[in-house]
């Protein structure tokens, strides 16, 4: 009797964007483990891309526990606001924190294969990273347009991922994956970003207890440069004048939402992944990273709602 090698199908991970709500892709890949579902392949887009990018370097419980403890207070210190470059934010102080939960290692040279999409701003096409340098292309998967500077890669200025491939089962399937499980968050987010998003008086409340100069203060403090005699001004239109005005974070987040949602269901309708999860998390805004809690908890949940699918999955694995 000769002996026969059985090829086992390699199992692809893509994690779409989602800001915020992109703490979920940690829950979800810790319920995976835990139902035996270990991806070999993980391609990320925007937010996905920052959290796969820890999972493929064997860092995500750090990021993990970082999340975890995350507060507004945070947040607003690595808010490095800029009045040119195409964005509010710079980035490079997130980026010099995103090192401290990142390999700096080769994307080539990571545990797990990676690969990540970014959106060319001149043409509009998507950029697929799976080679060289990880950190400054994983800045332009993340940068959300009109909050975050583009970035400039090899003469081509690049922008979230999630514009042009916002669940990128497409890169997980070219890095080789027979099975692709997808993780959509935008799948329940048109028409509701709006009524949610925290206004400024309310994120002030928010930080009282663990910041005493407040938001406003804080936020000014670090506009002061370039902005401080129009303070009122520029927060009140970026955040609302009040309940029924919806301020710049609200109408970028919503038209974001709307177009990655559109492109989402499109692109899915002509390469459907094998097995679909879809956190329920509309009620978090753009920026509420301090709610890690929430979309991780969630995150499992889509796990969870999915276990049959899932078992049917792991049982194709070892037939």
């Amino acid at each position: 009797m000769t002996n026969r090698h059985i090829y086992k199908p390699k199992i692809g991970l893509a994690l779409g964007s989602g800001s915020a709500r992109g703490w979920a892709h940690i829950g979800v890949i810790n319920e995976l483990a835990k139902n035996g579902i270990a991806p070999e392949i993980v391609a990320g887009s925007s937010i996905g891309a920052l959290v796969g990018a820890a999972y493929a370097s064997n860092l995500l419980d750090k990021l993990d526990k970082w999340v975890h403890a995350l507060t507004w207070k945070e947040i607003l210190n690595y808010i490095d606001v800029t009045l040119t470059g195409g964005g509010i934010i710079q980035g490079e102080k997130l980026l010099d924190l995103v090192r401290g939960y990142i390999t700096e290692d080769a994307i080539e040279s990571l545990p797990r294969k990676f690969g990540m999409v970014a959106t060319e701003l001149e043409t509009g096409r998507e950029v697929w990273f799976q080679q060289g340098e990880l950190l400054e292309p994983l800045r332009a998967s993340i940068s959300v347009p009109g909050m975050f500077t583009p970035v400039n890669i090899n003469g081509r200025w690049l922008v979230d991922g999630g514009l042009a491939n916002p669940v990128p089962i497409s890169l997980c399937r070219a890095m080789g994956a027979d099975i692709v499980i997808a993780v959509n968050l935008n799948g329940d987010l048109v028409g509701k970003h709006t009524s949610n998003q925290a206004l400024p008086c309310q994120a002030e409340e928010k930080l009282k207890n663990d910041n005493p100069t407040g938001f406003f203060e804080r936020v000014s403090e670090q506009l002061k440069h370039n902005i401080s005699e129009h303070k009122e001004t520029f927060l009140a239109r970026m955040f609302g004048d009040n309940v029924y005005t919806p301020g710049l974070f609200d109408v970028m987040a919503s038209s974001i939402n709307i177009m990655q949602d559109r492109i989402t269901r499109s692109r899915m309708a002509g390469d459907p992944p094998d097995v679909i999860l879809t956190p329920q998390l509309s009620q978090l805004g753009l920026l509420e990273f301090d709610k890690a809690a929430i979309a991780v908890n969630e995150g499992r949940e889509s796990v969870r709602r999915m276990q049959p699918a899932l078992e049917q999955l792991v049982n194709k694995l070892y037939e």
